[in-house]
């Protein structure tokens, strides 16, 4: 009997077919696809992977009616032609699986995973991803395991679980769910937005629409907030600050009453309480408590932390990343991975001494997840990681070890002070046992030694005064904190949360590190708010999400929760249709003023419109002209930075200059490309990469057969800067024709 495992990525496959092989796997090619074909115990075995989703749902037929429910699974290479590098590893997998008679679904052990792996099942079985597979299909197996490691692959294999159909259910709910929700959602926004004779692409997912309802309603908080002046009245010994213990008073007069009682009375030392605290460990981390962490510690995008803790769980460092457990279950064999870390020079000191001491019972969190354990590094020694990994897997490596220590150990001191009929009290701490936190050195609590006091001890202060402050309004959230918002509501997934907010900022809705809703986010909220509020309710789409997780338990149905869903979006389908103008009327005005904060300035070409910092289909950012199609002008920006519009123009080119926060550093730059400020910054750019010259030779000669640039990422961006080098020789302006197709194509899309 063959055997098919489906991996869900080349590299996870690689590592499949090398942990499980008797010998060395063959490493075939077919269609541009690898696959691995090896024996184990006899058994012929195959292991193919996928690229992500290789079956994305789309509408059966073309047509804008509203609502749609006519979706079906169709490849995803002919459903998004960015897509179309995935028909050869789906050709592949339908050619080789059709030569087995045992398929073994080795894809993530999540929702997601789940639905890689069954469809490609369902296609090469049914030959159709949209029929059922039947339950009591006998040659069907599932491979669970949360590291790519040797030792788990071989486990998973050895004990295949059965396959888990109601996992699949689940999947197809949410997929299918979220589909026809974003799809009608987005259709009944920009038809709104038509009436008012605007065309522009608009969503709102699922949980996209309670998440800017959450913003939005903050951001009504900040505006609305009127902000009170109050005072404080603080006695300054030995630099510390005694607070009068009235704290913020609303009245001067009672500020300068007290302020007049300290200062005519002698100031005596009241009483000191002393007390020895103890600070456990943290639990090692679950997906969002490390995506916060390395926000707060590495200053680090959340959607950039799960990326690279997903790229160290494909090479074998660590176990896998999208889980909500703080647990660390013994089964693990936590004391070998212990002892496999004492093998790393970097850890070895940490991970000795817990050998020395048998402390191998690790501090846990209160959150469980049924499907993996909490985020742990494998034990295998790292090799070639980027700066960017080796801060993550630092972060978690520290942060396992140090479970597993002593608890630290805290003096508390407080004191407080009497002057008439006025207290004031300060308090500090000072850490007298570092226990865990000396391996976990990216938490460092402030330490303040409090003076040496007696009680009743009279002090002379330095300095009584009295200060002045003002209430402030509620703090905008970070993407970091917005994260664990959703997650204490209980609102998407941990794997999606992320993402969602990606999709906001995209959209246009929300702007900056300190998230504020735009005025156009502020016209989304308020138009839902009125007409359909059940977009914005937070207790549907969370009623929403404990379906799925009923479907996965076999408690409901799958058909049952998407009917359900489909009343809903009727209905609020049917409230767009009668009050489309006004919610479009809204919509217009809000994207009016929202323009006018991403406004540069006059257009420089035509002189019509104004230059707006844009984004393109592809979320890339870009100035462009107000008065597209008429006037293509473009400028390019840079990605993933903040861009803040000066309005100035600059001294050399006469375009305009924007100040960009990027990656930790602020700096101003002209827009323009090819102005003489930037001179420096091509020449840069050019002396870094060191690639072959015979790649810029075959770059800049059409004719050449010597085409080296796919060697190296340099080597491509150096070829491209030769055939631009090249054409301006020919011509002042001249630019290579696929170069300037290109841009014409990407400013058609871009609207």
């Amino acid at each position: 009997m063959e055997k098919l495992i489906i991996a869900e990525k080349p590299s996870v496959a690689l590592r499949i077919a090398l942990s499980l092989s008797d010998t060395k796997p063959k490493t075939n090619v077919l269609n541009q696809a690898v696959y691995y074909e090896f024996e184990r115990k006899g058994e012929k075995i195959y292991v193919v992977p996928a690229a992500g989703h290789l079956f994305s749902l789309h509408q059966k037929e073309k047509g804008y009616t509203l609502p749609t429910f006519d979706i079906e699974w169709a490849p995803s290479y002919k459903v998004n032609k960015n897509a179309y590098f995935t028909k050869k590893y789906l050709d592949t997998i339908e050619i080789i699986g059709r030569k087995c008679s045992f398929f073994i679904n080795a894809c993530d052990y999540d929702i997601e995973g789940t639905i890689i792996g069954s469809n490609l099942i369902k296609d090469i079985i049914n030959r159709d991803p949209n029929k059922e597979l039947a339950e009591k299909t006998p040659n069907l197996g599932r491979m669970r395991f949360s590291t790519t490691t040797k030792p788990d692959l071989e486990q998973a294999y050895e004990n295949l679980e059965k396959f888990d159909y109601n996992n699949m259910y689940a999947g197809e709910s949410r997929h299918m769910l979220d589909w026809i929700w974003g799809i009608n959602m987005s259709r009944v926004l920009m038809n709104s937005l038509y009436l008012a004779g605007v065309k522009k692409i608009m969503s709102i997912g699922r949980v996209q629409g309670p998440t800017l309802g959450i913003l939005s309603k903050r951001e009504l908080e900040i505006k609305n907030f009127e902000s009170e002046p109050f005072w404080t009245v603080i006695v300054k010994f030995k630099g510390i600050d005694f607070q009068n213990k009235k704290g913020n008073m609303f009245e001067r007069k009672d500020a300068e009453s007290a302020l007049a009682e300290t200062e005519r009375s002698k100031v005596e030392v009241k009483e000191i309480n002393e007390s020895l605290e103890t600070r456990y460990p943290f639990p090692p981390f679950d997906l969002t408590s490390l995506q916060l962490e390395a926000s707060r510690a590495l200053k680090m995008d959340p959607t950039r932390t799960l990326a690279i803790a997903q790229s160290l769980y494909e090479k074998s460092y660590i176990s896998y990343p999208r889980t909500a457990s703080q647990k660390l279950p013994a089964t693990l064999n936590l004391p070998r991975i212990i002892s496999m870390m004492s093998q790393n020079p970097k850890y070895e000191h940490h991970a000795k001494k817990l050998i020395s001491g048998a402390k191998y019972r690790p501090r846990e969190g209160a959150k469980e997840d049924e499907a993996h354990p909490a985020i742990y590094p494998t034990g295998e020694l790292p090799k070639k990681m980027s700066s960017e990994e080796e801060s993550v897997y630092d972060v978690i490596a520290k942060r396992f070890l140090a479970c597993f220590d002593d608890p630290a150990t805290i003096a508390n001191t407080k004191i407080n002070l009497v002057a008439g009929s006025e207290e004031y009290s300060a308090s500090g701490n000072v850490i007298k046992s570092k226990g865990w936190m000396e391996i976990y050195n990216y938490y460092k609590p402030e330490e303040n030694a409090m003076p040496a006091l007696s009680k009743g001890e009279t002090i002379t202060p330095d300095k009584i005064h009295m200060k002045e402050g003002k209430t402030e309004p509620p703090k905008r959230y970070t993407k970091a904190s917005l994260i664990a918002l959703l997650e204490k509501k209980d609102l998407g997934t941990k794997a999606t949360r992320a993402s969602i907010i990606d999709t906001l900022f995209n959209r246009g809705y929300i702007i900056n590190a300190k998230i504020e809703v735009t005025k156009f986010g502020m016209s989304v909220f308020e138009s839902l708010n009125a007409y359909c509020p059940d977009i914005l309710d937070e207790d549907l789409t969370r009623n929403l999400e404990k379906d799925m997780e009923r479907i996965s338990k076999g408690q409901k149905s799958k058909d049952e929760v998407i009917n359900e869903g489909k009343q809903i979006i009727t209905k609020v389908v049917e409230s767009f249709k009668k009050n489309g103008r006004e919610i479009g009327k809204g919509l217009s005005a809000g994207l009016k003023e929202s323009e006018v904060a991403y406004m540069l300035g006059r257009c420089t070409k035509c002189g019509k419109g104004d230059l707006i910092i844009k984004k393109s289909r592809n979320n890339k950012q870009f100035v462009g002209c107000s008065n597209w199609p008429e006037c293509n002008n473009s400028y390019p920006l840079p990605q993933y930075a903040r861009i803040v519009p000066m309005r100035k123009t600059c001294e050399k080119c006469g375009a305009p200059r924007v100040k960009v926060f990027a990656k930790g550093k602020v700096y101003e730059m002209c827009v323009n490309p090819d102005c003489e400020t930037k001179r420096n910054w091509k020449q840069k750019k050019e002396e870094a990469p060191k690639i072959p010259n015979n790649a810029v030779q075959s770059a800049s000669n059409p004719d050449s057969k010597q085409i080296d640039t796919k060697k190296t990422e340099a080597g491509a961006h150096q070829a491209k800067k030769a055939v631009k080098k090249e054409a301006r020789k020919k011509g002042d302006n001249a630019k290579p024709k696929g170069v300037k197709r290109q841009r014409k194509k990407k400013s058609e899309t871009e609207e």
